[in-house]
């Protein structure tokens, strides 16, 4: 990532196992993250992009192992550190990989690392069983956020977003009532829908420089919960700190899930068909078409969730 919203694909030195439990790890499909944008659209001093960004969600194989989790030519699911995984081949602790399941389609997969950050993040909340839930933001996580909770037993799911592409497809995955916050009230739609108590539990999916978090603090209830996934900036300004302390209302962050428990859970999610992820998969594009892709899935072109990536095999 060169220059803002410009990507090129360079020569660089191959990369080496260096000490013991590594894994070199060779890309195979990858799909393109929120946080993957904050390094290509370049405006965020925090995430200024280096060589190797940004890629992380990705399936492939180990090539060579100086550990004992695995062993060449296994297929995995690999997360690298701080996103350096746009490499042809790289080295990674074997800590950062869990086996691929066979039994699903590896595009359906590869969805397991998303959501393994949402079973992480939901399993900070109180139980999910007959809550009513707003979710704020339709894009893939907000999207993933509607099957989990569907799945945990909510009541309401109440999906939100400002695109009508993205709502028509949230019944498809989870939600019971859509709104789209340009046309609607968001605060009166969701008192209609819980009956006036609000939302038990509001989770913020959109981040960045759009986050929504003084919405969740309008939305949720007195004593709920807001789950504040969306990645934000280093720094946010006119938080209305007041509306939630005067609700007695938690927030939650969530970052950094488990490769021994939730990446693995989710893995097991989609093989065993509790969750269906194929509504998200929208796009699919070979390696050399990475900046059509950017572009696409950056300006949220052509109804995209996840544009997923294919490396040379």
């Amino acid at each position: 990532m060169h220059a803002p919203r410009k990507v090129k694909l360079v020569d660089t030195a191959d990369q080496s196992l260096e000490g013991d439990g590594e894994i070199l790890f060779q890309p195979e499909l990858a799909c393109l993250c929120g946080s993957d944008l904050l390094y290509f659209e370049g405006d965020y001093h925090e995430h200024q992009p280096e060589i190797g960004q940004s890629l992380h969600e990705m399936i492939g194989r180990v090539v060579e192992t100086s550990g004992n989790k695995f062993k060449a030519g296994d297929r995995v699911l690999c997360v690298p550190i701080e996103h350096y995984g746009f490499f042809e081949r790289f080295r990674v602790s074997e800590s950062r990989a869990i086996p691929l399941d066979s039994r699903p389609p590896e595009d359906e997969g590869l969805i397991a690392q998303p959501l393994g950050t949402i079973l992480f993040g939901l399993k900070k909340l109180p139980a999910i069983l007959d809550k009513d839930v707003a979710v704020i933001g339709q894009g893939p996580i907000g999207q993933l956020f509607c099957a989990a909770l569907r799945n945990l037993g909510a009541r309401e799911i109440i999906a939100i977003d400002i695109l009508d592409e993205r709502l028509e497809i949230s019944p498809k995955m989870g939600a019971t009532a859509t709104i789209n916050a340009e046309r609607e009230n968001i605060i009166e739609r969701v008192r209609e829908i819980t009956g006036g108590t609000m939302a038990d539990i509001v989770v913020e999916a959109v981040g960045h420089r759009e986050h929504r978090i003084n919405d969740c603090f309008n939305l949720v209830r007195y004593g709920g919960d807001v789950l504040f996934f969306g990645v934000p900036r280093e720094k946010i300004d006119d938080v209305h700190w007041r509306v939630i302390f005067d609700k007695n209302a938690s927030i939650h962050n969530t970052i950094g899930p488990s490769f021994e428990r939730d990446f693995p859970l989710a893995m097991r999610w989609i093989a065993e068909g509790r969750i269906d992820v194929r509504p998200v998969i929208t796009h699919r594009m070979p390696l050399n078409e990475i900046q059509e892709a950017f572009d696409i899935f950056g300006e949220r072109r052509d109804s995209s969730l996840k544009v997923l990536v294919d490396f040379p095999r």
